[in-house]
């Protein structure tokens, strides 16, 4: 018998586990895959974004889904409370743009090997290779777990932790979802976020800008009515699928939305490769540096406005020799790439596949989980924390930080709760 059953070896579980057994409780985590730690070892590109020291409400702004379900859980343990966590265990942790912590060494391994040990300083049991079959519950509450092996353990309270359906080679393969189901929880749509998208214009398909990156782009999602959804100012690529980058990953939850809305239609996106600029100063822009230099080739008088690859592709599009002088070119042409430069449309078709994601969307529903304890509304003992929740962030140490709040509010909860017991 355990007090508290912890199944996930991810950020939220092993968290969740320290702080169960640093309250005093027997703790057994259950893991499916070899290893702990899996996906805190690629995050951040292998360097481990452990969290993010923007203020609270700038952190909520960063969670599109259900951030706001944080102000709670927040108040228990926050952000600068994940800091000094890591630093107690010897991570030495500094800051980078944007308020994205790191550790000093840039080893995501750090990181996870200070969870390891701190979880073998506090006697927490880790069985390995072990994939859970299902919770055991009566009417009344959860009393531990079924592995697929046949197994049983019993526990007082179960903390689930096993991530959504994104990057599932590292064991998030939804397996929470149907547990929480049968504990009689509403699981949202399931959708990817933090996505790259798809398109078939020919330009894509063509792979005539095929590794170009746009730097610091402002990329607009719109719905059918040509209404600005969303913008994010950020470095974008073109892919020979369609289009990846920050600004693209975090612009892809709103296409998802958006095609839901529509039909599964095409959705228009908008780029801005002078985000200081519209489509008239732009063309006053490039109108004067036309004029200071009538003598030169338009190309290379422009050659400063953007990547040279970016610049031909629009000129092409605008009908414009590169090798014409400004002198002799015509000013609707000029105003057309201003046009092409400030508000570059296209169509994207979609999204890779949820298992490419770096996010899932939707999850256990939050409006049946207390957010001061992370319990559940339905059944008494057990637990959610991470991201089998329905809440998700963009990249940038949000969603980790979401996974270790959520995962020490549910460890301490749970270990409070099996005292009581």
């Amino acid at each position: 018998m355990y007090d508290v059953i912890i199944i996930g070896g991810g950020p939220s579980g092993l968290m969740a586990s320290i702080a169960a057994a640093s309250n005093g409780q027997k703790v057994l985590l259950i893991e499916k895959g070899k290893k702990l730690g899996k996906k805190l070892v690629i995050s951040g590109g292998g360097r481990c974004n452990v969290t993010n020291r923007l203020p609270l409400e700038e952190i909520v702004k960063h969670i599109p889904g259900n951030g706001r379900f944080l102000y709670s859980p927040f108040s228990v343990f926050n952000n600068e409370d994940i800091i000094a966590f890591f630093e107690g265990l010897g991570v030495a942790l500094k800051e980078e743009d944007h308020g994205r912590m790191f550790p000093v060494s840039n080893r995501a391994q750090d990181v996870a090997d200070a969870m390891f040990r701190e979880m073998d300083r506090l006697n927490v049991k880790v069985m390995l290779d072990s994939p859970v079959k299902k919770l055991l519950m009566t009417d009344d509450k959860v009393t531990g777990v079924r592995l697929h092996s046949g197994e049983e353990f019993t526990a007082r309270a179960v903390v689930v932790a096993v991530g959504g359906k994104a990057v599932p080679q590292t064991g998030s393969t939804g397996d929470g979802y149907p547990w929480a189901e049968k504990a009689g929880h509403t699981v949202t749509d399931l959708y990817p976020t933090e996505v790259p998208l798809l398109s078939k214009e020919p330009f894509i398909v063509g792979r005539e800008l095929q590794g170009l990156a746009l730097r610091d782009a402002a990329v607009s999602v719109l719905n059918k009515k040509g209404k600005v959804l969303v913008t994010h100012q950020m470095d974008m690529l073109f892919t020979h699928f369609g289009l990846s980058g920050p600004a693209i990953l975090r612009c892809s939850q709103y296409v998802v939305k958006e095609m839901k809305k529509n039909g599964q239609q095409p959705v228009e996106m908008r780029i801005n490769t002078l985000p200081e600029e519209n489509a008239e100063s732009a063309f006053q822009l490039l109108h004067k540096m036309m004029k200071d230099e009538p003598k030169k080739a338009v190309k290379n008088v422009w050659k400063s406005i953007t990547q040279e690859r970016w610049l031909l592709f629009l000129m092409e599009r605008s009908g414009i020799d590169p090798q014409s002088i400004g002198a002799e070119l015509a000013s609707d042409k000029v105003r057309l790439l201003a046009q092409q430069l400030t508000a570059f449309s296209m169509l994207v078709t979609g999204t890779q596949p949820i298992e490419k994601a770096f996010v899932t969307g939707g999850g256990v529903s939050i409006k049946e989980i207390e957010p001061k304890t992370m319990a559940s509304r339905k059944k008494p003992g057990l637990y959610f924390c991470g991201e089998i929740l329905d809440i998700h962030g963009y990249t940038g140490g949000y969603n980790i930080t979401s996974a270790l709040v959520t995962g020490n509010v549910a460890g301490q909860s749970a270990a409070a709760f099996a005292r009581e017991a």
